[in-house]
């Protein structure tokens, strides 16, 4: 066995008499004798040509394994899936999306397990796959670094891939044409790169950064542009840093670290899927973190970014401004992060900002802490008769803070989407979307088509949608998902019925069922639970062993 630390895992497969058979089938990929003695470096590459968030990502892995390379590892690309949230959303395919997240941190870890990698760079561009791959390094525990695979630029007219799906609302309500709604399904979407507002893709790859797993500057730049591929270079080459000093991410993903992250997250005004994927990242790394922990976060950090869906600006505009670095900063001189936590620069996270620039004055995507765009934060969890064990909820203010209305109860989102764009929806309506939780959808759909419906029908602030299932980052409104227990499980949720009053407070954090107790008792006692949707394949397997959404709906629990 090497003394060599950084070959911990590599020498098992190639070193002695005993593996040359190891090294026959990895001579005729390209290793030479010398390569036998290097560090590996596993590349985790999530390209696909089936979505643009991920087109180019072969050719960020090919720089990042150039990196490696020359800081003296070997490098090796492997592909991970990916699936597309854009394409899928509004269909039964979409009840793949959040499965896929479990299926690439089994992926990840099922190859670098076999192929005794030392260490890792996974590179992700969408919502998935992004804390997948974390997933995935987690279980592993061995130095890795994570890129983040960049964000597109706007479409024409400022638009992005929100605007189609709002555009077909404001088709159905009489306001766009079909030749309009073809002018911008035809321009919104330009090239490479990742939705463009603060979605769940941006949201993630700033949460990674914020974190410590990441490069400094890694979660905003454009996804075709020198820096990025500059970045994912310097990710191969720090793998080897991490390597010499022996630092993994158990080492990185710390507790305090994720307090930073759902910090950073706050100030975006980041999306809801944050929560879901925190909590699951910090379960995978042993940390324990709970909603409660985004409530006592939330109250003393504002948002600060005027960015999509509720604000402005799209990532794009504020990478031109110098990115998140200035932001983090500036949390850190407020005394909202804990700067002694380490990176994978090998540094500390107050160490990386020391010379970082405050923004250009005028800009105003930015607030400061005396102008918020809200003066804590939008992330709402919320309690209830409905919502026992906790819900979650974006609420910026915009759309007001309570709302009372009649429930309309839909048992999928297909119900729900055809009534929202018959105009049958109208103004004091809650809808009700259950059986689309983790387990009972299975897959927990993202209700991106009808909350898009909602506001491009105009209203938004008139209607308000709550589910056992969840939201796209995209999604804004009175909108409250991750409803717990499941309406699968018996959970409140299954019990409403059409007419029913439901009250949402985002101000003293509530969600209630105005039934009496004897009422929702006689409901529970004549409710069954429907049969499962499905019996075999992936789909059957996730709901057999997926846990709670508020426990981040991970399969592999203890």
């Amino acid at each position: 066995m090497t003394e060599d630390k950084r070959r911990r895992y590599s020498s098992q497969v190639v070193d002695g008499i005993g593996k040359s058979a190891s090294r026959a089938m990895l001579r005729a990929v390209g290793f030479t004798d010398d390569d036998f003695r290097k560090p590996q470096v596993g590349i985790a590459s999530t390209w696909s040509n089936l979505t643009p968030c991920n087109m180019h990502i072969n050719r960020l892995a090919e720089e990042s394994a150039a990196g490696a390379d020359e800081a003296g590892g070997k490098s090796l690309i492997f592909n991970t899936i990916t699936v597309s949230d854009g394409i899928a959303n509004g269909t039964e395919g979409m009840k793949y999306s959040l499965v896929s997240r479990e299926v690439i941190a089994d992926s990840i870890e099922t190859v670098a397990g076999c192929e005794g990698f030392d260490g890792l760079v996974a590179i992700g561009g969408c919502d998935k796959n992004m804390p997948g791959c974390m997933m995935g390094l987690a279980r592993l525990n061995r130095p890795s670094v994570f890129v983040y695979g960049g964000t597109i630029m706007p479409g024409e007219n400022h638009t992005d891939i929100i605007s189609v799906f709002e555009a077909v609302g404001a088709h159905a309500q009489g306001n766009l044409d079909l030749i309009e709604v073809k002018q911008i399904e035809e321009t919104a979407i330009p090239g490479a790169g990742s939705c463009g507002g603060m979605y769940t893709a941006n949201t993630m790859a700033s949460a990674i950064e914020a974190m410590g797993m990441s490069l400094p500057g890694s979660s905003a730049q454009n996804a075709v542009s020198a820096t990025k591929a500059e970045d994912c270079r310097a990710a191969g080459a720090a793998v080897l840093n991490l390597l010499e000093r022996d630092i993994k991410p158990s080492d990185i993903m710390t507790r305090e670290a994720f307090e930073n992250a759902i910090t950073v997250v706050i100030a975006l005004g980041g999306s809801t899927n944050a929560v879901l994927h925190l909590l699951a990242m910090a379960s995978t790394v042993g940390v324990e973190l709970s909603l409660e922990d985004f409530v006592v976060i939330g109250k003393r950090v504002p948002v600060l970014a005027d960015l999509r869906p509720s604000g402005h600006y799209m990532m794009s505009e504020l990478v031109a401004i110098g990115g998140i670095q200035p932001l983090i900063k500036m949390l850190l001189d407020r005394g909202l992060l804990h700067g002694g936590c380490l990176t994978v620069t090998g540094q500390t996270l107050a160490e990386n900002l020391a010379d970082v620039s405050p923004y250009p004055e005028g800009q105003d995507i930015i607030h400061a802490f005396d102008n918020p765009i809200k003066a804590d934060s939008h992330l709402r969890i919320l309690y209830g008769n409905l919502a026992p064990t906790g819900a979650v909820a974006k609420i910026t203010g915009k759309e007001g803070t309570h709302f009372t209305g009649r429930a309309r109860v839909f048992h999928s989102e297909e119900e729900a989407q055809a009534r929202i764009l018959d105009g049958s929806v109208v103004a004091g309506d809650v809808l009700v979307i259950r059986y689309e939780g983790p387990r009972g959808g299975p897959g927990m759909r993202e209700m991106l088509s009808p909350t898009s419906a909602i506001m491009g029908r105009g209203l938004g602030s008139d209607v308000a949608l709550i589910t056992d299932g969840r939201f796209s980052g995209g999604s804004h409104g009175f909108v409250v998902g991750h409803i717990t227990p499941e309406a699968v499980e018996g959970g409140p949720i299954a019990l409403v019925e059409e007419g029913d009053t439901i009250t949402i407070d985002a101000v003293s954090n509530r969600i209630e069922l105005e039934v009496s107790g004897p009422e929702l008792e006689r409901r529970r006692e004549n409710w069954r639970a429907p049969e499962p949707r499905v019996s075999r394949g992936v789909l059957a397997k996730y709901a057999r062993t997926v846990g709670s959404a508020s426990e981040g709906a991970v399969t592999d629990l203890p």
